[in-house]
């Protein structure tokens, strides 16, 4: 008993020492752990949040990348803006807003030199194109044949602008070459080629005739083109009641205008005293029907052509005319590198819508009358086009093909003037990069007067540069 008695307390001061009892001091440090501990875990969490906020940013980020490198890449008329897009005001209550394209600008242009041999002759003001009426008349009119020639005439500047307006698309285009014609003929010289402006379906200014057919002429570096096509920028004031794709209808009132050959009388005083009268404008209008075959258009025109005699003599030669055509022309995809390009021309009095022919109106002889012993007539005209661009590879492509253009004259006509014209030309193009073109082209023309025999025959190689460039813009 005493043995036990006195192990106990032994037992018990060995486990005292073991798990000493806790002082204030050590409670003190024991409460700062506890608080470090809920700090440190409070910094987790923020430390969790901010990496989670940050992943949402990133993500955000790519995504407007995203959508940014897809604008870039977009046409610039498909590019949709925030601001584009916010337009529910304009829209009927119960409809959602329609995105509409930025407005936008470009300019554009090419530098271009024409250079060649003329193996013929030519009318030195046209020096650097094919034109059958330019032609000599007679033998040695424009000199001694064989000809180096070099030209820019052909360089082009222009201005495009698209803007959405509440009510349709507002398109503008400003446009011009360094072809002197008229008063200005083979001179390197600014030379208006469109000052046009539309507003949805009517659009106003000077664009081409819609009695003409732009997609005719054929891929080649001789300026003027096929003299057997109808070709004229115009001013006018159009409306287009219809528009779907490459299909449409077009209606244009246009400036009036003629010209007109004394022929055998054009020496005389009493022509002096004519002046012309245009009180009516051009009516013209085409119909297009397009398919992933090509298209065919049919176009019209009719206009009034009028000349007054202020003369006090006993001739009285007032009088006037009336012009009328019709053209059919068509893109037709022949192969898959082929696209062939026709055209087919008939009317009176129409030379004036014409790429190369002389005068609307020339004098008949009508002896039966003393007070008017000839009167002005439209003269009737044919022109056909066909010619065909084929492509090769990405880089080369050829053209080739005749256009023919025949005036059925009257009896009041030169000998020597213009009858018949023809043209044809085969080329070579390369491209080495989509904005650089260069090439050779073989043309060829041909004059035949009306009545004295008298045929000239031209020939020319020619070898062209062209360099492109286009830049646009958003405001």
């Amino acid at each position: 008993m005493m043995g036990s008695t006195l192990i106990a307390p032994r037992l018990v001061s060995a486990q005292a020492q073991d798990q000493p009892s806790q002082t204030p001091q050590m409670q003190q440090m024991q409460k700062k752990l506890e608080q470090l501990e809920g700090e440190i875990q409070e910094l987790k969490q923020q430390m969790n949040a901010a990496q989670q906020q940050q992943a949402k940013e990133n993500a955000a980020q790519q995504e407007k990348a995203k959508e940014n490198a897809a604008q870039v890449q977009a046409p610039t008329t498909q590019k949709v803006t925030a601001a584009a897009i916010a337009i529910s005001e304009q829209s009927e209550p119960g409809q959602e807003a329609v995105p509409i394209p930025p407005k936008t600008v470009e300019f554009y242009g090419f530098a271009m030199m024409d250079s060649g041999y003329n193996f013929g002759a030519i009318d030195p003001n046209w020096f650097d194109v094919v034109r059958p009426t330019k032609l000599p008349a007679s033998p040695g009119e424009f000199g001694a044949n064989g000809n180096t020639y070099f030209s820019v005439r052909q360089t082009r500047f222009g201005v495009k602008s698209f803007t959405p307006t509440p009510v349709g698309n507002l398109k503008t285009i400003f446009e011009f070459e360094l072809y002197g014609t008229g008063v200005d003929a083979g001179q390197t010289t600014f030379r208006l080629r469109h000052a046009w402006g539309e507003l949805e379906q009517v659009g106003a200014g000077q664009s081409w005739s819609p009695f003409m057919d732009i997609g005719v002429f054929p891929d080649s570096v001789e300026y003027w083109g096929p003299n057997g096509m109808a070709f004229f920028r115009n001013v006018q004031l159009r409306w287009t009641p219809v528009e779907k794709g490459d299909s449409n209808v077009q209606i244009a009132l246009e400036r009036p205008g003629a010209s007109a050959d004394g022929g055998l009388y054009r020496d005389r005083i009493e022509l002096a005293n004519v002046v012309p009268h245009f009180k009516w404008p051009d009516l013209s209008g085409h119909a297009r029907y397009a398919g992933d075959w090509g298209y065919v258009q049919v176009a019209g025109i009719v206009r009034k052509m009028a000349w007054v005699d202020t003369g006090t003599g006993p001739l009285h030669l007032s009088g006037s005319a009336v012009g009328a055509g019709v053209n059919v022309s068509s893109n037709l995809k022949i192969t898959s590198n082929d696209l062939g390009k026709f055209s087919f021309v008939y009317g009176d009095g129409i030379e004036n819508y014409m790429n190369d022919a002389p005068v609307d109106v020339s004098l008949q002889n009508n002896f039966s009358n003393p007070i008017r012993p000839v009167k002005g007539v439209a003269l009737p005209i044919l022109g056909v086009v066909a010619f065909d661009d084929h492509t090769w590879s990405k880089r080369y492509s050829t053209s080739f093909g005749y256009s023919m253009l025949n005036i059925s004259n009257s009896n009041g006509q030169a000998p020597s003037d213009f009858h018949r014209g023809q043209y044809g030309l085969a080329n070579l193009l390369y491209r080495p990069v989509p904005r650089v073109m260069m090439g050779g082209e073989f043309q060829f023309g041909q004059r035949e007067n009306i009545s004295n025999g008298y045929t000239y025959d031209d020939y020319r190689l020619q070898f062209s540069f062209r360099y492109d460039w286009a830049k646009g813009f958003e405001f």
